[in-house]
């Protein structure tokens, strides 16, 4: 494709939910590289429990200007951790933010950050105990991809020892006929123009068929899926902008997907399922098959998903 990286409207900051580990530093170390590709700032957020406690736990104001502290000093580093990704760029730098904010679970006050921010995605670490350039979903995670109404992106095992400047190189979305497929294309444009990747759009019909159909309608079926996607993408894609289209074969949807070749500045693209509440994430089964074989970040969108300003958000 063709465009300059940063040209994309409406792409808002990206926002990493930290937390000092190895899955913290995966997050913000992706949402730099993201931020920088996009030209657009990053924000760094530590969530700790709100004031509304039990009577078993009262407050102790001692032991929370503690946490708070703590907290402080592990974005601090963060900060500092990330601040190369910024370093070099040509077009506008864009700058990290970081804010320490209370709410009853982590994922909620992420939310909630987004939302005050303007942010365009919400980042967050795989959890702890995966192989690594794998995924392996934690609660914050999986609460998120459950309740989201903006788009998370999951940070694999190891993306902390990726060069924060390296940038994004394609955008492979998974695409489709079922409901959420237009937002899923949408989201994946913008994104592709707004780091100046290329975009690949890949078919996985031809393993997302039931069993009964037969191999020959199943070549038949994915050959005409890819023509039909990349036929649509031509109409919806601005001038200048192409895309490739590919189907993906196996005898299984983690089969098809590490048989597909991907490049170590990609990031893959899937739309939340069709059980979803519109502008809401919930993840499909078929996501959750490829998060076994995926070796690069995955980005779920939400259906309907279009973001919007929100009041008094950082521009």
């Amino acid at each position: 494709m063709t465009g300059a990286p940063g040209d994309s409207p409406g792409m808002g900051p990206m926002l990493v939910g930290y937390t000092a580990t190895d899955a913290g530093d995966d997050a913000a170390t992706l949402g730099a590289r993201l931020a920088a590709a996009a030209g657009t700032d990053l924000e760094l957020a530590v969530v700790l429990p709100s004031d509304d406690r039990s009577v078993i736990t009262p407050p102790d104001a001692g032991y929370d200007q503690y946490l708070r502290q703590q907290a402080e000093t592990w974005l601090g580093r963060a900060e500092e951790r990330v601040r190369e990704a910024f370093h070099g760029h040509s077009r506008r730098a864009g700058e990290a933010h970081r804010q320490v904010r209370y709410d009853e679970s982590f994922a909620a006050g992420l939310v909630a950050a987004g939302h005050e921010t303007g942010a365009s995605h919400i980042v967050v670490g795989a959890g702890g105990g995966g192989l690594r350039g794998r995924h392996r979903l934690g609660s914050v995670a999986s609460e998120l991809l459950h309740s989201s109404d903006l788009p998370v992106v999951l940070a694999p095992e190891g993306a902390r020892r990726t060069d924060p400047g390296s940038g994004i190189s394609r955008i492979t979305a998974a695409v489709g006929t079922r409901p959420g497929a237009e937002a899923l294309l949408e989201h994946a444009v913008a994104l592709a123009a707004a780091t100046g990747a290329e975009l690949r759009l890949l078919s996985l019909v031809t393993v997302d068929l039931p069993p009964s159909v037969d191999t020959g309608v199943i070549r038949l079926a994915g050959a005409a899926h890819a023509e039909e996607v990349l036929e649509a993408a031509r109409h919806a894609l601005p001038q200048g902008i192409d895309a490739e289209a590919i189907v993906g074969t196996g005898d299984s949807i983690e089969d098809a997907v590490s048989h597909i070749g991907w490049e170590p500045g990609e990031i893959a693209l899937v739309g939340s399922s069709r059980l979803a509440q519109p502008r809401r994430l919930f993840l499909g089964s078929t996501a959750a098959k490829m998060l076994h074989e995926l070796p690069v970040p995955m980005i779920v969108v939400p259906r309907s998903h279009a973001r919007q300003p929100q009041e008094g958000e950082r521009r």
